[in-house]
């Protein structure tokens, strides 16, 4: 029995109450055994958290680990021509290596922010070699290979047979599914209808219902996708995506940035969780989704980063705090306040990825998910009496994050890394997109 008793902390639970208090955790295994004032438990692990503040690990429900080797490749573009001229050749690039280093460097980013869970989309090919790097990593994860079967505009290399797809997908999925007594599952990763074929999506909709896991796409990210959509189809994005019978509990849509009431209705009234991307949507020009219509609603809303080259950080702090402060101009300084931002970060996203009875609060018997915030520094000061999330969203930064523990394992330790060599990851990186680079030259339209 392994087991770590974290000393002396605040302890930011948002549980039902989102009590805050001070005191100790004790995990035993993977899971949180205990939460009380001194705790009398001898540990395997004695942290002593005095001064330092613990928070639920952050839930980020859109990320690409493929595309983290892109960082900086594909600047200054909106969607469909960041799509075209950067992302899709540097995708039909990759190769098993670089799809793995790729992805380490996304995760120890990720760690290292206070991220424990990621909803992740691949690209085409190589999806394993992501896979083994989720598995070493330590990081909670739902991946899945991304499907592409339709595009006139899209590198030979990306296009894919509908029936080797969906065989590609399932084949992964039952490797990879509940992988570690369930840290890694896998989620069905349809790239957005533009890219897709109603047979593709309609099998996509069917094999959710049969394994009974997660379907995670793009939809009405940008207003040029959504004139292709509605040019091809004659309906706007989420409602063509409801009439295939694809909107419902297990969808998870990243962006939703133009939606009209009747896609509103249909998210709210389906049980789609919403995956909202502030850095990524500033970024491409796409727009600010309507999130404070979307949440009085009473539509599930979660936070991303989306990737690397869109954003550049998968930095959670950075997404709460635009989060709440894009929406403030148009909707009133109360609008998505500080633990409206918080929540999305934590328990939202548990219940996006349907796992709110495991993770995204500290809860005794839930799975020991946590970041360590050492808040004792010049951006955060002074700390009398303030509220202590408000502190975290507004003023904090990933450069606070101590110590990240995912599945009761220890995987950042005052800031070093225990899963993944850094020098390494860096290294390989480097020599990863250089290679990617060159062969753009080779790339097939």
């Amino acid at each position: 029995m392994n087991s770590i008793l974290i000393k002396n902390a605040e302890i930011i639970t948002m549980n039902a109450k989102e009590e805050i208090f001070h005191g100790d955790i004790y995990i035993i295994d993977d899971r949180i055994a205990e939460i009380g004032h001194q705790l009398p438990y001898v540990a395997s692990k004695v942290i002593d958290a005095s001064g330092r503040t613990v928070i639920p690990g952050f839930i980020q429900t859109h990320i690409h680990l493929c595309q983290t080797l892109f960082r900086g490749q594909a600047d200054d573009l909106e969607l469909m021509d960041w799509l075209k001229q950067k992302i899709w050749p540097l995708e039909a690039s990759h190769d098993e290596e670089s799809i793995y280093y790729s992805a380490l460097l996304g995760i120890g980013e990720l760690l290292q922010s206070g991220t424990t869970t990621v909803v992740d989309m691949e690209t085409v090919h190589h999806t394993e070699s992501a896979f083994k790097a989720i598995a070493e990593s330590g990081i909670r994860a739902l991946a899945g290979k991304v499907m592409m079967d339709k595009g006139l505009e899209v590198p030979v290399l990306l296009r894919e047979n509908t029936k080797e797809s969906i065989q590609q997908s399932v084949d992964l999925l039952e490797k990879w599914h509940n992988h570690d007594s369930g840290r890694v599952q896998y989620a069905f990763c349809p790239r957005f209808v533009v890219s897709c074929t109603e047979e593709l999506l309609t099998n996509v909709r069917d094999l959710s219902k049969k394994y009974d896991v997660k379907v995670h796409t793009h939809a009405s990210e940008n207003a040029t996708e959504i004139m292709i959509v509605e040019r091809e189809h004659g309906m706007r994005n989420v409602v063509y995506l409801d009439h295939l019978g694809l909107a419902n509990e297990r969808l998870i849509l990243a962006h939703c940035i133009w939606l009209d009431d009747e896609e509103k209705r249909i998210i709210k009234e389906r049980g789609v969780k919403v995956s909202h991307c502030p850095g990524s949507n500033l970024k491409l020009a796409s727009g600010i989704a309507e999130i404070p219509s979307l949440l009085d609603s009473h539509a599930h809303v979660s936070l991303g980063a989306d990737g690397a080259p869109c954003n550049n950080n998968l930095d959670m702090f950075n997404e709460m705090r635009l989060a709440a402060l894009i929406q403030k101009p148009a909707n009133g300084p109360t609008a998505m306040n500080a633990r409206t931002v918080f929540r999305m970060a934590t328990i939202g996203g548990a219940k996006a990825v349907g796992m709110e009875q495991e993770i995204g609060s500290i809860v005794a018997g839930k799975k020991a998910d946590l970041a360590i915030l050492n808040l004792n520094d010049f951006h955060v000061y002074p700390s009398f009496d303030l509220d202590p999330i408000s502190r975290i969203v507004y003023s904090a930064t990933r450069a606070d994050v101590e110590t990240t523990i995912v599945n009761g394992k220890i995987v950042m330790e005052n800031r070093r890394m225990n899963t993944i060599d850094k020098e390494i990851v860096l290294k390989e990186s480097n020599k990863s997109i250089k290679r990617l680079v060159k062969r753009l030259e080779t790339i097939l339209y």
